[in-house]
């Protein structure tokens, strides 16, 4: 099923290595000018634009973009016992860990009189997309509002597409979600123009513009997240899935087969791969996938994404090489099934979320770890990180010098001033020293 790719008799540089390494085939300019078109539609007819293309792309003209509070109550109160167990549990896990992630304010004596203050400030507004289409979201709801929250942000709008099969509404799970964590701003509104809404506003709905957009989504949704960025802030362009799993021949194949496949069932272009300096513990993995993907809901998915060129079984001499090869990936979801995992951990440097040992599944880290499943795709964990508390922190700094401690360093700042031909910027400090 997966194909193998043996890298064992090969020295390759980095750049060799990405070059031969699987990637799902995701461009996202392809959709820019599409999702251009219609962002500019929504800033130009605002609510008509948002109903008509629901209407087009979701197959469903919906009652009204924003969603009334008493249906998200309404969601709420209907929601299955265990579900609601779930998603409490799940935000409290959550809004734990993420906790950590707020810097303390810091103050730095420089000298006598002459002080900086470290502090992170929160956006005042952010925009949260919760993606529709294959699969149901609610734990987006969670891992995008309660970093926010926890972040100190005052104002959260909430947006899912509308779905047929609530006569235009958003999936009362993802209310439901929304109504649990106290977000009460939620539109039926998807794709590229929900993210143009989020960052231009709409007036005629009394949708006001945010200063940061979050959320996972489809390429259109991503390349609408790159046209907008400057006018907002963005936590990152989300791809399809992806898993890389080292494992040696300790691992429990099973496991990394149940694991493999668990991601391959998100969408026709996920990728899933395995490397491993054991052939062994490859045809073994390959016959567990065969098994499992027959017995799984959605296996005609998964399929296709464990066969596509994409996925693959990398077959490499040792595991410091394995290392090596994912931190050129710097994959979205990285496993480690060793003998010595926190030793194989010392070598590695790019990965969005990191799962160690064999009761570690990447599905803990997507519901109940604590930890966030917005994650950086398509190599980007190489230079970004997942979503977080500081996604929408801005860090500040406070400068205060009394007239003495400016007097220290007026000398050196005249001379720099004047090598920079900016005279005026030491003539600032020198008329405070003039009777």
């Amino acid at each position: 099923m997966l194909h193998t790719i043996d890298l064992r008799s090969q020295d390759l540089s980095r750049t060799e290595l990405v070059s031969v390494l699987p990637r799902p085939n995701v461009d996202v300019t392809v959709a820019s000018e599409a999702a251009q078109t219609l962002i500019d539609d929504v800033r130009e007819s605002g609510t008509a634009a948002l109903l008509d293309q629901a209407e087009r792309l979701d197959h469903v003209r919906p009652a009204s973009v924003r969603v009334d509070i008493h249906a998200i109550d309404r969601a709420v109160h209907n929601l299955d016992a265990s579900v609601r167990d779930a998603l409490t549990q799940a935000i409290e896990r959550v809004r734990r860990a993420t906790t950590a992630q707020v810097p303390p304010q810091r103050h730095t004596e420089i000298g006598h009189g002459a002080s900086i203050v470290q502090r992170w400030q929160p956006v005042d507004r952010v925009g949260l997309y919760v993606p529709g289409g294959k699969a149901v979201y609610p734990s987006s709801v969670i891992m995008n509002a309660v970093p926010a929250q926890v972040a100190g942000v005052r104002s959260i709008a909430l947006a899912s597409p509308a779905q047929r099969e609530f006569d235009g509404g958003v999936h009362p799970t993802i209310l439901a979600a929304a109504g649990l964590l106290g977000i009460t701003e939620v539109y039926a509104m998807g794709g590229a123009g929900a993210i143009g809404a989020f960052a231009y506003g709409v007036p005629d709905l009394g949708l006001a513009p945010v200063d940061v957009v979050t959320g996972p989504g489809n390429i259109y949704v991503a390349a609408a997240k790159r046209l907008v960025r400057g006018q907002v802030g963005i936590d990152a362009e989300a791809g399809t899935t992806e898993i890389l799993i080292i494992a040696d021949g300790t691992a429990n194949a099973r496991f990394v087969a149940a694991d493999l496949l668990s991601q391959a069932e998100h969408d026709e272009a996920a990728a899933s791969i395995l490397v491993t300096d054991s052939p062994r513990l490859a045809h073994e993995v390959a016959a567990h996938l065969d098994a499992l993907v027959s017995l799984t809901a959605n296996a005609e998915r998964a399929r296709t994404a464990l066969e596509g060129p994409q996925s693959a079984v990398v077959l490499v001499s040792d595991i410091v090489t394995a290392a090596e090869l994912s931190n050129a990936y710097g994959p979205e979801h990285l496993e480690i099934h060793t003998h010595d995992p926190h030793g194989t951990l010392e070598h590695i440097t790019s990965a969005g979320a990191i799962f160690i040992g064999p009761f570690t599944p990447v599905s803990l880290g997507d519901y109940m770890a604590g930890s966030n499943h917005v994650l950086p795709t398509g190599g980007q964990s190489r230079f970004s990180s997942g979503l977080g508390a500081y996604t929408f922190l801005r860090p500040q700094q406070i400068i205060e010098y009394d007239k003495a401690a400016l007097d220290v360093v007026a000398r050196p700042i005249v001379d720099l001033a004047n090598s920079e031909r900016l005279p005026a910027h030491g003539e600032a400090v020198t008329q405070r020293f003039e009777e």
